[in-house]
């Protein structure tokens, strides 16, 4: 039996590899660990067939190191101890730490990650690993202060294009037929930028032909093999990604019904609960935010039901949590207030603190006119004086715009009555 397409592609080199230049590209720090021979442990986070497990195999070609693999999903704990008791037998003498390449590492347990803490940290193992959930919420902090951690994005169009033409000029089965790309906006489209997902529509949409017959690929041949087969194309179960988009597009759209669907398709399909549980709080957050406070703090209720009570009861605080969610009315203005910050500070650098809100807890300091100056609001009418909280070079500058919702009026009321005309704009 063939080996499935996006297998026998998979590149061997970077020079093969499609997508991430800000990773790999000529100069992009990934590269240049690669190309010196050096790895330092790592972390690869982001959605399914974008190339870490990849990246993962161009590095173990690479470098004269040994290279183990393990998979989160079917190795234990004693797989780890076994893993890291025979990278120490086989190092030799000022050779580079061999490497560990960890698919799937959010599924590790913390006991788990806690058995490869000492060897990351006693060089023994240098750690890859790979994940397509947050790492800050699956990988314990200890092991995380030990590891970069890279971001992948989805591949562009124009890499899928790239990847697309590849396929058909240089894989060996695909030769052999005679195929035109016609339209690929579906197959874009579908694929969600997943290169995976992507070859694996083509492979379909190839085999649904005639073997001896001209195969001219158009947007509607896609669409009618995807809908006669709808879960073909993703042969990995990844359908996971675009039902919880969908679940919080619908929450952010305010329509309870449409989120409460494909929270029950997500309850249907196995999903893990925490996974939903967790969504839920970052929705309330990012989505609903000032506008209605008690949002976070009922999908943060959840989340401790859920993790307490499992199914199948748990999918009654979710439901509870989705619905209040919808409903709610909405506002991002905390989300783009902090990621307008974080742009200023990378455009601005590391300016100094004003003198008056520095603390000084020496007498040289306080010589030196720290915390010299500063007003404290409490000894002032109303808890409030006007003074500058931002670096002087920063001063003029907005980064919090509200939205007006009936809860966050209230905030915006307050501060026009502190800040005057700076609010009024």
């Amino acid at each position: 039996m063939s080996e499935p397409l996006a297998e026998r592609l998979r590149p061997r080199t970077l020079d093969d590899y499609i997508g991430q230049q800000h990773l790999v590209g000529e100069g992009a720090v990934l590269r240049k660990m690669i190309e010196s021979g050096r790895i330092s442990s790592f972390i690869l986070w982001g959605p399914p067939g974008v190339g870490k497990t990849t990246l993962a195999q161009i590095i173990a070609h690479r470098l004269e190191t040994p290279f183990y693999t393990l998979s989160a999903v079917t190795s234990g704990v004693k797989d780890v101890r076994d893993v890291i008791e025979r990278a120490q037998k086989g190092r030799f003498f000022n050779q580079s730490s061999p490497i560990l390449f960890i698919d799937e590492i959010h599924r590790f347990s913390k006991s788990q990650q806690d058995s490869l803490l000492g060897a990351v940290e006693k060089g023994i193992v240098t750690l890859i690993g790979a994940t397509t959930e947050n790492p800050s919420f699956e990988v314990i902090r200890p092991l995380l202060s030990r590891c970069q951690l890279y971001v992948l994005k989805p591949l562009e169009p124009s890499d899928l294009s790239l990847l697309l033409h590849r396929a058909i000029t240089t894989d060996t089965e695909l030769r052999s037929r005679d195929i035109e790309l016609a339209e690929t906006g579906a197959m874009l489209r579908y694929s969600g930028g997943d290169a995976r997902k992507l070859l694996n529509i083509l492979e379909l949409v190839v085999e649904s032909a005639p073997a001896d017959a001209k195969i001219v690929v158009t947007d509607a041949m896609v669409v009618e093999c995807l809908q006669q087969n709808p879960l073909a194309y993703d042969k990995d179960g990844e359908m996971h990604y675009d039902i919880i988009s969908a679940f919080i597009k619908s929450i952010r759209g305010s329509d309870p019904d449409g989120a409460l669907y494909w929270l029950a398709r997500m309850i249907e399909g196995g999903e893990d609960p925490q996974f939903i549980a967790r969504r839920l709080v970052i929705s309330a957050s990012e989505d609903i935010g000032l506008a209605n406070p008690n949002a976070l703090l009922l999908a943060n209720a959840a989340f401790d039901a859920v993790m307490k009570i499992g199914w199948p009861e748990g999918r009654i605080p979710l439901a509870e949590a989705t619905v209040y969610l919808a409903a709610s009315p909405k506002s991002n203005s905390a989300y783009l207030g902090v990621d307008a910050a974080l742009q200023l500070v990378k455009n601005s650098g590391n300016e100094p603190v004003p003198l008056h809100l520095r603390n000084a807890p020496t007498k040289m300091m306080k010589d030196l006119g720290y915390s010299d100056g500063y007003k404290y609001p409490h000894d002032f009418p109303g808890n409030f004086t006007s003074q500058q909280y931002l670096p002087d070079r920063l001063v003029d500058n907005r980064l919090w715009h509200a939205q007006h919702s009936p809860s966050e009026e209230k905030l915006y009321q307050q501060m026009l009555r502190c800040w005057g005309k700076r609010y009024e704009h």
